[in-house]
């Protein structure tokens, strides 16, 4: 029997006035029906305040009011972890009355999983997909029972904490998962050791009433379930900035007061951390075999309320958690998002729920319907959540940092495929292509974004965002939108230019963060040997690639030390000598900026002279990301975005048009993309000089910036698509080409963006050193003749362009499908550069 609380020991139904715990006063004076206090759903409540939630008896209203809340952060989806369980040990000191997951060593085979038992299971998990595994154990058995103890002697650790930090370790050795750790009660020192080998932790609070643990309470004989002791755990995980996860069982004779005292405690600790990621609403299951098996469960109605509770207590910015097998079925799951949650947590396509054994995790196809039954994406995450991995520096331990930064997405959450730039042959389905997806139709904000775009309106930033983020349904319509803009504006043609590169060197004293190309003494990069081309070599080059239809070539190289503007002038020259009639595209505006000091010239004249020496045009690379925050970060000592826009503006000025690129992926964010692709327009809508927009997706495999463990894998493959769909709402109606990368997005992704707004293949390239560098597999040629089979695949017509965007003459077309095969090429070594080993 529960010891008595004063009023009552029940959680009441819908419609009844929730009993005082006697801890809070007298009864609060019950609300009108069907009304709720002022300051539900408008604003946080104080402490006092939340009590008002007692009063609200029209249940459909405090759902509406938490699920606004909760939208005012995050409208759009509901995540969930894809883990893997594994019961480290089910001994437990504790003898919680309505448990089952806690087992007398009698009836176990062993104390404690073995090392391959844990890896068996991690290792299951990993090939499933899952990104989470989940450590669950009983409180210091080895307090308790012998055969904790020996156990562990045995297998060489004085602990369960020495243990367990010791199989997270393995577990990150051998697979890709993040551990996420659930031990109990822990001291600091405990706190410190988990955090290097665990991305988060958790202890469920439960309850914060001190009654549950007297006699005849739920908890009497758990020393480790007093309030105190565990909320002292919260505050020691605070102290060492753990993401940590806890919660509230309900069912368990706690009542409604009790409930929201349980939060209010939470929440004062986490006003003061920040760092509980999320709060569990759980409810109570009655099981055979235990004190409670004949206790009744909370009804729906119950944990709904509660839920809301939670929302309405903590604000749009937590995380609110209901397990999904503890309710299941289609209804209670569509009514579980509605009343405010934003996660459904872990879900495991491999283990059972160890704790509620009898609760089997839904299929993913069901969650996701019924999460979409209720207007929102299902999502993966993984154990940490988004807004702290998107903060390392503060969240995680920095051996921990490169893997969770390998598998985000530009949001922080899970990546939902292992496609990457520059490597994957493959394209993966998107939108609502994925296997098992809802097909679900556009939210009408995103249409209307769309439509807005489509019919030449600037978009701000907040809108470019909503545009990136879009999933599902949305995908299909920002890309569809974009894709009947493009046959607007530039009909059915795939328009692609007969160039080679030429990257006269890979020499460079600049450090840019994401540069796997450049050498030199000083370089973090050992793929290739330094080299600097002669004027022999290049014009050998140039004469070659006219031999075999090009029209243009592309040049380009690192800032070496030893190059003035005299050096882009003579190779300007050079170049037009050679072949009078090829068109010069070079130089990008880092080097012009460079080259103009060191020739001693401002820039609009050092740009005069290289137009009279025969420049064409310019490539807009150098550009990065044009949002100073990042390139602080990637390219510290490269010219600024102002700079950048100047140079460029002043180009067109003079009558030099150039390309505009958006180099994306790595440690920048939506926002960052939206303020790029802005400056962009405003230039060309100034100027009107930009020829094309290029996105170019972040080859991570070398890059010294993934290598050190601070970027991403580059962009997915959904937001590598959206790209191309954005800058073609985006930048309309003043640029018109939109070019995908073949280099970067391989074949078959190029296919995928050619449907998604883009226009043009780029360049047939003939040798391609930079992506290459970086990691790239996608060749450096593509000849005309698969270029064009690719555009034909589609449906599509293929035309043969030049830089400018006209029709390349007949000739050119005709040496260009009939060209002999490249002669090898002479890299002339810079062995000064050369690293000295």
């Amino acid at each position: 029997m529960q010891p008595e609380a004063k009023g009552s020991d029940r959680a009441p139904g819908v419609g009844e006035t929730a009993p005082t715990s006697g801890t809070h006063g007298a009864r609060a004076v019950p609300a009108a029906p069907g009304r709720l206090a002022a300051w539900i759903g408008s604003r946080r409540p104080e402490a006092g305040e939340a009590f008002d939630l007692l009063d609200a008896r029209d249940l459909a209203s405090l759902l509406r009011a938490a699920a606004a809340v909760r939208d005012e952060a995050r409208p759009e989806v509901t995540t969930f972890s894809p883990k893997v369980f594994i019961p480290l040990t089910e001994l437990c000191r504790d003898v919680c009355h309505y448990c089952t997951f806690a087992k007398a060593p009698r009836r176990l085979r062993s104390a404690f999983l073995s090392p391959d038992e844990v890896l068996a299971i991690a290792e299951a998990g990993e090939r499933a997909g899952c990104r989470e595994a989940l450590f669950t154990l009983g409180d210091k058995p080895e307090l308790r029972y012998r055969a904790a103890r020996e156990e562990l002697a045995r297998l060489g650790y004085a602990t369960t904490i020495d243990y367990l930090v010791a199989m997270c370790r393995l577990v990150l050795e051998k697979t890709r998962l993040l551990p996420h750790v659930n031990p109990g009660v822990l001291s600091s020192e405990d706190v410190q050791r988990l955090r290097t080998v665990s991305v988060s932790a958790g202890i469920m609070l439960e309850s914060a009433s001190a009654r549950l643990c007297e006699r005849g309470g739920v908890h009497h004989g758990s020393p480790d379930k007093r309030p105190e002791v565990r909320l002292a755990t919260l505050r020691r995980a605070g102290e060492a900035r753990v993401p940590f996860t806890t919660g509230i069982l309900i069912g368990i004779g706690e009542t409604r007061r009790e409930r929201i005292e349980s939060l209010l405690a939470i929440r004062e600790i986490q006003d003061r951390y920040g760092h509980i990621q999320e709060i569990i609403v759980q409810n109570f299951r009655a099981k055979p075999g235990t004190k409670m098996a004949g206790a009744p469960e909370p009804s729906l109605e119950d944990l709904l309320w509660t839920v809301a509770a939670a929302r309405l207590v903590f604000g749009p910015e937590m995380s609110v958690q209901a397990p999904p097998n503890l309710s299941p079925g289609a209804e209670p799951m569509r009514r579980l998002v509605e009343a405010g949650i934003d996660d459904w947590g872990g879900v495991s396509p491999v283990t059972i729920d160890h704790v509620n054994p009898e609760a089997p995790w839904p299929e993913l196809a069901a969650l996701r319907a019924a999460t979409a039954a209720a207007g929102k994406r299902l999502v993966p995450r993984l154990a940490i959540y988004p807004r702290y991995v998107l903060e390392p520096d503060t969240w995680l331990d920095p051996g921990l940092r490169a893997r969770c930064a390998r598998a985000i997405d530009t949001e922080g959450h899970g990546r939902e495929d292992r496609w990457v730039a520059g490597a994957s042959p493959f394209a993966p389905p998107a939108g609502r292509a994925v296997p098992g997806a809802e097909r679900d139709l556009a939210r009408r904000g995103v249409v209307d974004i769309a439509a807005r775009a489509a019919a030449g309106e600037r978009l701000g930033e907040d809108d470019i965002v909503r545009l990136f983020r879009a999933r599902g349904g949305d995908f299909d319509e920002v890309c569809d939108a974009a894709d009947r803009l493009r046959r607007e504006m530039c009909g059915d043609p795939v328009s692609y230019v007969v160039t080679r590169n030429i990257n006269y060197t890979n020499v460079c004293y600049f450090r840019c963060q994401f540069c796997a190309f450049s050498k030199g003494k000083a370089s973090e990069n050992l793929r290739g040997k330094p080299y600097d081309l002669d004027l022999g070599e290049i014009t050998r080059r140039v004469r070659e690639a006219w031999e075999r239809g090009a029209t243009e070539v592309c040049m380009q190289g690192g800032i070496h030390p030893g190059y003035t503007g005299h050096t882009y002038l003579a190779l300007c020259r050079a170049v037009k000598e050679a072949v009078p009639d090829i068109h010069v595209h070079a130089f990008s505006p880092l080097e012009i900026s460079q080259g103009a000091a060191t020739a001693g010239l401002g820039v609009r004249d050092f740009l005069g002279a290289l137009r009279d020496a025969g420049l064409g045009t310019l490539p807009g690379t150098a550009a990065e990301i044009l949002d100073d925050e990042v390139r602080e970060v990637l390219c510290p000592d490269k010219i600024r975005t102002r700079e950048w826009l100047d140079v460029v503006g002043t180009a067109h000025e003079i009558g030099l048009r150039s390309t505009a690129t958006i180099m994306f992926g790595h440690v920048d964010g939506y926002r960052s993309w939206a303020r790029h692709l802005l400056a962009v327009r405003d230039l060309q809508a100034r100027t009107g000089g930009i020829t094309e927009m290029v996105p170019l997706p972040f080859v991570h495999m070398e890059a010294p910036i993934f290598r050190k463990g601070f970027a991403r894998e580059g962009p997915t493959f959904r937001e590598a698509v959206l790209m191309h769909a954005v800058c073609r709402l985006v930048l309309h109606p003043h640029i018109s080409n939109i070019q995908v990368s073949w280099t970067k997005m391989g074949l078959e992704g190029a296919k995928r963006c050619l449907e998604a707004g883009a226009n043009d293949l780029g360049g047939t390239l003939m040798n391609e050193s930079i992506s290459r560098a970086a990691g790239a597999a996608h060749g450096q040629e593509m000849p005309p003749a698969s270029m064009e089979e690719a555009i034909r695949s589609l449906g599509r017509t293929p035309r043969q362009r030049t830089t400018l965007y006209g029709d390349a003459a007949h000739e050119r077309r005709l040496a260009s499908l009939d060209a002999a095969p490249l002669a090898d090429v002479v890299q002339t070594p810079a062995s000064k550069f050369a690293r000295v080993s």
